[in-house]
């Protein structure tokens, strides 16, 4: 182990010396106070539209959960979501929180769980898809290979900097997230309380696992969930960095399988074996939140059984061909 950490001293400097780290911050401090304004005049225009107080709004929603619990026409599943959800409104009324508001924390949370199937992923492939392919397109990777050092390690080193890497994007995103918005919207909202554990057959909602969680944790889980599906994602590009020479040609065949992903979400339904496939199984972080998942059977624990299994075998074949194949040539 002590031989490797040269290698990955050597191979962090090299992508931070290089400007594709430099063009993701430069993104993500373009691309965030543009999403914080839009969110910003959505707020404006909600207050507009809806000038009563929302204080009353809330006491007539838990006015009306309450009367809802005495009856008898309400299946005892959907009490038992209404008597979460007034716990949710009162805890709001209590300490003077307006859930329509807009604060750094649901700002972070939203951006994230948005960002979580493609613009992130399309951040982590900026690095990952030439970190092997532009040594080899610029010959520098001869050099490297000439050193009294195992072919696995110098991969190994290169990936354990991809990870660190992806780490330090969704933690930027998320810190950048919050800092922004914040100075427009405030920084509160940290103990505000989230719903979680929905789950889903069909078309019936499954209301057994629902828990409140406060908004630190909330997130917290999201950004792990992120790391995980991004890891495969970094996975798949360090891969096609190995077996494509071209840095250009592999940046492509990332983004087009992507983007083909986003468009197959929403026909999935009429494709079940669609399941098996990474794109499909990155919004971990809907499972968080009991968004449906596009096909039927889809869970939690499939979808990162699937996304360990493309990520695994990512990394085998990516360490098979560099240590058994001739790529100097």
């Amino acid at each position: 182990m002590s031989s490797l950490l040269p290698l990955v001293q050597n191979e962090t400097i090299k992508v931070l010396k290089k400007q594709r780290f430099h063009i993701v911050v430069l993104i993500l401090l373009i691309m965030i106070p543009v999403f914080t304004y839009a969110q910003m005049k959505t707020a404006q225009n909600n207050r507009e539209k809806f000038n009563q107080d929302w204080r009353l709004e809330l006491q007539q929603q838990i006015t009306d959960y309450q009367n809802s619990l005495g009856s008898d026409r309400i299946p005892e599943e959907w009490k038992k979501f209404r008597r979460i959800m007034l716990q949710q409104l009162q805890y709001y009324l209590d300490h003077d929180v307006n859930p329509s508001e807009p604060n750094g924390v649901t700002f972070t949370r939203t951006f994230m769980s948005s960002s979580a199937t493609l613009f992130i992923p399309l951040l982590i492939m900026a690095i990952a898809s030439d970190i092997v392919s532009s040594e080899r397109s610029t010959g520098t990777i001869k050099l490297l290979l000439t050193r009294p050092v195992r072919r696995w390690k110098i991969l190994m080193s290169k990936w354990i900097v991809l990870m660190l890497f992806t780490a330090v994007i969704i933690v930027l995103t998320a810190l950048l997230s919050y800092l922004i918005s914040g100075a427009v919207f405030g920084y509160g909202g940290w103990k505000m309380p989230i719903f979680s554990g929905f789950s889903s057959a069909g078309s019936d909602v499954n209301f057994d696992a629902v828990h409140i969680l406060p908004s630190w944790l909330y997130l917290l889980m999201q950004c792990g969930l992120i790391w995980f599906s991004s890891i495969v994602v970094a996975a798949l590009g360090f891969m096609v960095s190995v077996l494509v020479r071209s840095t250009a040609a592999s940046i492509v065949a990332l983004m087009a399988s992507l983007i083909a992903g986003t468009i197959l979400y929403n026909m999935a339904s009429s494709w079940p074996t669609a399941k098996y496939l990474f794109m499909l199984n990155l919004r971990l972080t809907d499972y968080l939140s009991g968004t449906p998942s596009p096909v039927e059977g889809m869970t939690l624990t499939f979808s990162l059984a699937v996304l360990a299994v493309w990520g695994g075998i990512a990394l085998f074949v990516a360490f098979r061909v560099f240590t058994k194949q001739d790529i100097l040539n």
